[in-house]
């Protein structure tokens, strides 16, 4: 029951198609438009954007007949769209509609050459209907302009003593934009709308902040646990909503404290790194309804990593941008950490957040989309003489006499029936300290490496380093290039745990291949770092540990520089560190900036980790009283 849409293929509308349709401003006389195509069936369909199975899928009602549908381009005739065989246009005048519905934004020019050829008295219907008012665009001459659809969700909640703050930079200033307004529209669980207001943000790369304590206390609230929902005005350089989001308590819950990060802004049929719960854990799942039409009963479901017949369906009906907890051991009963579940979306959604809950202390991380266009990569093995370590997953190993590290390695894609990977544990500077073989772990796999295990990690004593998960053919297997893991850690002395997932990259390498090293910023090899580190308010430090991952070896020290600016964005103080290449550096920022330098830095400050001549990988979290912390990856811009 997947939605008839489509969001990574930009022949058949991208993302941006995708953005406009779902907009919450524009759902309002979407559903007019599509009660109209309604009334005035049956309705010839002109099809030549492949935007009618998107909007329909929202919009549609059951009352609507369609008389056919017309097409532009030659090459689609006969291709099946909404159960009709593809007409070409020049044969809309004999049809019988009562109606056209032209699916295209912008549609003024086309509708006129389309004069000609219009069944008589038929009414003429497009997209424009639901377009938004210009004070909403950045670029109203082309609707459809990525810049145009700058907007993202964020999970949000401020409920029992549980509290979201949402931390981000206008870093489209440093793009050239100018004048930037952010339109902000807050849902309750219910998805009922509980607040809509705008803010122009400041000049420069100035600190956007948005805590939920202030926003009840603004537009005085009830308790809520939805979502929020942004959407950026004026932007340039960049089309993705980028955010920290942190979650903290007071009173009774004073002992949460977790990390997340902004969820990518399309829908997929599949996510997976939803962890099973351990014995004595709650794991729930956060459903939150990405769209301006319900989810129907049954459409969604759970199921054990690699047993697809075992799937448990989701069977109450969710209603618009409305957000559901589901209890993943009850759905799912007898299935433990460290098995491994996948969650069937159906395109209803962006990416979920899941909240593990344990000993009366919580975490909250997030699923990843799970690839359906994937196959093995027969070249991949091959490689290893050329590219070295070639596609490679980084993460920190924490001071090991005060954290625990464990490893869920995680099927990230539909065609992957195994993962033949290792493990290699590097000290700080960049020396190999350990090496763990998996074999190659079958899909329906319950492997999770505790590094207190591994085999020569003592070296490491109680300090830091990282590992690197990397493909290991010595058994044979197959890859495909997208290898990802769950990285949990776990205070000895309180018992608090963070977790954070990410997918690998090939890192640090002058040679390319599929598009790697990736590079955000231009033509791949990706050889330079923007990252960005918020920091936490009073009563928190905050931890970084940035990785210089090579597949291959490349510059033997980074030269990275960690420049601290204030909530304006004007620039307070910098500090040079020189990071060994396979080693890595775990600072906090009252270690690495005196108290004088913080206090002129003042609310809002945040840092930018730039370097000219390597890509590193960095992890951010915040350090509180009675050991509770948080971590999860950072990300540029």
């Amino acid at each position: 029951m997947a939605l008839g849409i489509e969001t990574f293929d930009n022949r058949v509308g991208g993302n941006t198609l995708y953005k406009a349709l779902v907009h919450p401003t524009a759902a309002p006389p979407a559903r007019a438009l599509g009660a109209a195509l309604a009334r005035h069936s049956p309705v010839a369909i002109v099809d030549c954007e492949r935007a009618a199975e998107a909007f329909l899928s929202f919009y549609g009602t059951g009352d609507l007949r369609v008389a056919g549908v017309y097409v532009q381009d030659v090459t689609r005739l006969g291709e099946k769209v909404l159960g009709c065989e593809a007409e070409p246009l020049t044969a809309l005048s004999r049809s019988r509609a009562r109606a056209v519905f032209v699916a295209a934004f912008d549609a003024e020019r086309f509708v006129e050459q389309l004069r000609p050829y219009l069944p008589q008295d038929a009414s003429l219907f497009t997209l424009d209907a639901m377009r938004l008012c210009e004070k909403r665009l950045t670029n109203p001459g082309r609707y459809l302009d990525p810049l145009n659809f700058v907007t993202n969700f964020a999970f949000f909640r401020d409920r029992q003593g549980l509290h979201t703050r949402l931390v981000t930079a206008n870093y489209w200033a440093g793009y050239g934009a100018r004048t930037v307004r952010l339109w902000l529209t807050l849902f309750a669980e219910s998805g009922e709308i509980l607040a809509e207001w705008c803010e122009t943000l400041p000049p420069a790369a100035a600190a956007i902040l948005f805590d939920s304590r202030e926003i009840r206390a603004r537009f005085r609230l009830p308790e809520f646990g939805g979502q929020l929902f942004l959407h950026v005005v004026g932007a340039a350089g960049h089309d993705i909503v980028k955010y920290a989001l942190d979650f903290y308590g007071e009173g009774k819950s004073e002992r949460t404290l977790s990390s997340t990060h902004d969820a990518n802004a399309w829908p997929a049929k599949r996510y997976a790194g939803l962890p099973a719960p351990a014995p004595g854990e709650e794991v729930v799942l956060w459903v939150q309804n990405s769209h301006p039409s319900p989810i129907p009963s049954g459409a969604l479901a759970l199921v054990p990593m690699g047993e697809e017949k075992k799937a448990a369906a989701i069977l109450p009906e969710i209603p618009p941008f409305a957000t559901l907890p589901l209890d993943v051991g009850a759905l799912l009963p007898g299935l433990l950490w460290p098995r491994q579940v996948e969650f069937y979306a159906g395109r209803h959604m962006v990416r979920p957040r899941y909240e593990v809950v344990s000993a009366g202390r919580r975490r909250i991380a997030h699923v990843n989309v799970e690839r359906s266009d994937l196959s093995p990569d027969p070249r991949i093995p091959s490689l290893a003489a050329t590219l070295g370590k070639g596609y490679l997953l980084p993460a920190p190993i924490l001071p090991r006499g005060k954290w625990q590290t464990t490893i869920l390695p995680t099927p990230m894609a539909t065609a992957q029936k195994e993962l033949p990977i290792a493990a290699i544990l590097y000290d700080a500077e960049g020396r190999e300290a350990a090496r763990h073989a998996f074999g190659r772990l079958p899909r329906a796999h319950g492997t999770a490496l505790d590094l207190d295990a591994v085999s020569g990690a003592a070296s490491l004593g109680e300090g830091y380093g990282h590992l690197e998960l990397v493909y290991d053919f010595a058994e044979g297997g197959e890859a495909d290039g997208w290898l990802h893991a769950i990285f949990r850690y776990r205070h000895r002395e309180s018992g608090q745990a963070a977790e954070t997932s990410f997918g690998a990259h090939v890192f640090n390498t002058i040679l390319t291949y599929r598009n790697e090293p990736q590079s955000y910023a231009g033509r791949p090899p990706g050889l330079s770092t923007r990252l960005f580190l918020r920091l936490g308010e009073e009563g928190f430090d905050t931890l970084c540990h940035l990785i210089y991952p090579a597949s291959q070896p490349w510059l033997r020290t980074s030269t990275t520089d960690l420049i601290l600016f204030d909530g304006k964005g004007r620039e307070v103080a910098k500090r040079r560190l020189r990071i060994p290449c396979s080693g890595s550096r775990l600072w906090s920022y009252h270690g690495e900036f005196e108290p004088a330098i913080r206090r002129e830095a003042g609310e809002g400050a945040y840092i930018l980790v730039r370097d000219p001549t390597c890509r590193l990988f960095g992890y951010h979290g915040l350090l509180g009283g009675d050991g509770a912390f948080s971590l999860d990856h950072m990300f540029g811009f």
